[in-house]
């Protein structure tokens, strides 16, 4: 994606345009969809407590107002800004990496399997990022509900840092790295959907003799989007459950990923793997256009701006 341009860049400054881009792309992910993300952990962590996304969206905003939507912005920012700023750095390398190990000339040989294949290989560094960052959102996003139940003596208006201090106190520093496995079982598998469609779709907006990277705003945003929706559909079931571990340690040792699967399956059924995923569908396409569409823009703007240095 964008980096198949056949430029003489020093691999440096190759990884910092993709680092700097993949950051933009954070950005403009979060701001467009973190409403709708904080009603999925909700859902997903209480799916008792709530009637479906509109019931929890109310709710949430009667209680807290609009400030209640946007619970967890800023380690969601930290999540989404740091995430995709090594994901999209490492995809360069492992798109180089792929390359080789097929016995390509140029990354725009790829295939986009093969693309999808290096963006699956960069989620496994990116997940190392995500991991710390998004237990902070998620506890922030669902303290209400853990005072209402009983298991957390947090205030209801909490900060980054004293969620963050109260992880250190309790588990200290391998604490944050809480939902670690559940996170890469996501990633892996998820991002190579994620990537590969959204390759797929730019492939078929692409008009013969044209290159993807001339592509417009629409068909990035229409493949971003797509890219976003086959991922969250895959993996929805183990964000569930990574959900639920990192969100539910908050009131003492929680169990490791299958014995929570098996659990939820058994006490609440399947379905409970799948609440919060409407809100998550309708955050995906908007939100991950957005990713994709700062990111190229931000990227070219920075290679015609090296180009012309």
């Amino acid at each position: 994606m964008g980096v198949e341009e056949e430029c003489t860049l020093h691999p440096m400054t190759d990884a910092i345009i993709n680092l700097t881009a993949g950051a933009a792309g954070g950005v403009a992910c979060v701001l467009s969809g973190q409403p709708f993300d904080t009603v999925k952990v909700k859902m997903q962590t209480f799916p008792s407590l709530y009637h479906g996304f509109l019931d929890c969206s109310l709710k949430t905003y009667r209680h807290d107002g609009l400030r209640g939507l946007y619970q967890g912005s800023v380690p969601a920012l930290l999540a989404n800004v740091a995430e995709n700023a090594v994901l999209f750095a490492c995809y360069g390398t492992c798109q180089q990496l792929t390359r080789r190990v097929f016995g390509l000339e140029k990354v725009s040989h790829l295939s986009d399997l093969q693309n999808a294949l290096s963006g699956s290989l960069a989620s496994v560094f990116s997940s190392l990022v995500l991991c710390p960052t998004e237990l902070v959102k998620c506890r922030m996003q669902a303290v209400h509900e853990m005072r209402m139940v009983g298991k957390t003596s947090l205030a209801s208006h909490i900060s980054t840092w004293s969620v963050v201090r109260d992880i250190l106190k309790t588990d200290g520093p391998q604490g944050l790295f809480q939902g670690m496995t559940s996170t890469w079982l996501r990633e892996v598998p998820g991002y190579f959907l994620f990537f590969g469609g959204y390759e797929i779709c730019r492939t078929l907006f692409t008009k013969p003799g044209q290159s993807k990277d001339e592509l417009d705003a629409v068909p990035l945003l229409i493949s971003g989007g797509v890219g976003g929706a086959a991922f969250w559909l895959a993996v929805y079931p183990i964000d569930s459950v990574k959900s639920r571990i990192q969100v539910l340690s908050m009131s003492g040792k929680q169990a490791g990923f299958i014995r929570t699967l098996l659990c939820i399956i058994r006490t609440e059924g399947v379905p409970a793997l799948y609440c919060g995923l409407t809100p998550t569908v309708l955050r995906a396409f908007p939100s991950n256009g957005a990713l994709f569409l700062a990111y190229e823009w931000t990227r070219r703007t920075l290679l015609n701006h090296t180009s012309t240095a």
